[in-house]
């Protein structure tokens, strides 16, 4: 996922339980423009579940996960 475009971070590193992170990237989602890449950093184990399925259920793409020091990185792109 190195060489892919960040338009947007959410950190929602240990400040949001669940399911807040997965909120937020409803939100983000739901406010930003066809074509926004999103990623979403979270230390909530089921948020890697629940975006990618959120993802798919609502036609949106997921770029990847990539697990990190602690938290996740979940990137995601508005395609619709």
């Amino acid at each position: 996922m190195e060489d892919v475009k960040i338009d947007k971070t959410i950190d929602a590193r240990c400040t949001l339980g669940c399911p807040g992170p997965l909120m937020e990237l409803i939100s983000a989602i739901k406010n930003e423009e066809i074509g926004t890449v999103i990623e979403l950093l979270t230390s909530e184990k089921d948020t890697r579940v629940n975006a990618p399925l959120w993802l798919s259920k609502v036609g949106q793409e997921l770029i990847g996960i990539e697990e990190r020091d602690g938290y996740w990185s979940i990137v995601a792109k508005k395609i619709k």
